[in-house]
């Protein structure tokens, strides 16, 4: 068995599986993709830059851990299966996919919180509901619900027939409590939840198990600038956020994988499937009262 991680305070043996983390470079998959190599896991680290995957890849390989980038777009069924057929010959089939590949379009997004009459559409910071255009919508359907679906489809194949495999996908609070201004968004990982659901009752009795980690609020490359002010103070987005957050607090990335190593180990959590995890800070429990 794998050695514990500094970052939590307990093992998981992971030998001898391949886990697959779509958008594993960023600042969550990258804490994911250090856990599951950690927990001895071949990790095939997917994004759209190849070197900045690879880069990671090095810096676990680094640390006696066994990890490779690869470039594919999500929403590119050819070059999944191709990308899904390297990994196998590399690495070996996919035991656990992370689809973690996601994110907002600043066309999906109102400047209003709630909709003025009077100011509507005078300029970007004012736009509304009425103003969004449907390119950013359908990015953000097609990055977050077909970016989950399609590895899904692709990944899965390779999982038929295996013991202990299992895909988990990654939701968001937005799902659980829609936030203003980011409708699509919150409608995509709404989306997200609903197939995760459905897809575990799918393959129910195929053995492989289908769960979501629906993460509360981190500071990510995405979000920085939303919640965070130039001097490091929050913004007041972010004030909103943390007045909201029973604990006052943001998540720190390695505080999602007692999470992912519950659900990534079939002897741990073999029984749970159609699941969604809150990891929130009591976010989404609480009222506001």
């Amino acid at each position: 068995m794998s050695q514990a991680s500094p970052a939590f305070p307990f093992s998981v043996d992971l030998t001898g599986k391949v886990a697959v983390v779509t958008g594993g470079a960023g600042i969550l998959g990258a804490a994911m993709c250090r856990a599951l190599a950690a927990s001895g896991a071949s990790i095939a680290i997917i994004g759209r830059d190849q070197a900045k995957a690879q880069r990671l890849a090095d810096e676990i390989e680094g640390k006696g851990g066994k990890a490779k980038g690869y470039s594919c777009n999500v929403l590119d069924r050819v070059a999944l299966e191709q990308t899904a057929a390297a990994i196998a010959a590399d690495l070996g089939p996919c035991d656990i996919l992370i689809n973690g590949a996601g994110g907002n379009h600043p066309k999906g997004v109102t400047g209003q919180e709630y909709f003025d009459a009077a100011t509507a559409g005078n300029s970007p910071e004012q736009s509304s509901f009425f103003d969004l255009g449907m390119e950013g919508f359908e990015f953000v359907f097609d990055l977050n619900l077909m970016g989950t679906v399609l590895p899904s489809q692709v990944f899965a194949r390779q999982m038929l027939g295996r013991s202990g495999c299992s895909i988990i996908n990654i939701s968001s609070m937005s799902a659980f409590r829609p936030l203003t201004k980011v409708a699509a968004y919150s409608g995509a990982k709404a989306a997200v939840s609903n197939f995760t659901q459905w897809l575990a009752v799918h393959l129910g009795q195929s053995g492989i198990r289908v769960n979501a980690i629906a993460p509360g609020f981190f500071i990510t490359e995405q979000n920085r600038e939303l919640m965070l002010e130039k001097d490091g103070n929050y913004t007041p987005r972010a004030q909103k956020v943390i007045t909201q957050t029973p604990m006052r607090r943001f998540g720190e990335a390695d505080e999602l994988i007692g999470a992912l190593l519950w659900l990534a180990e079939s002897r741990a959590s073999g029984f749970v499937t159609g699941s969604i995890i809150a990891v929130d800070g009591g976010f989404s429990a609480y009222s506001g009262v």
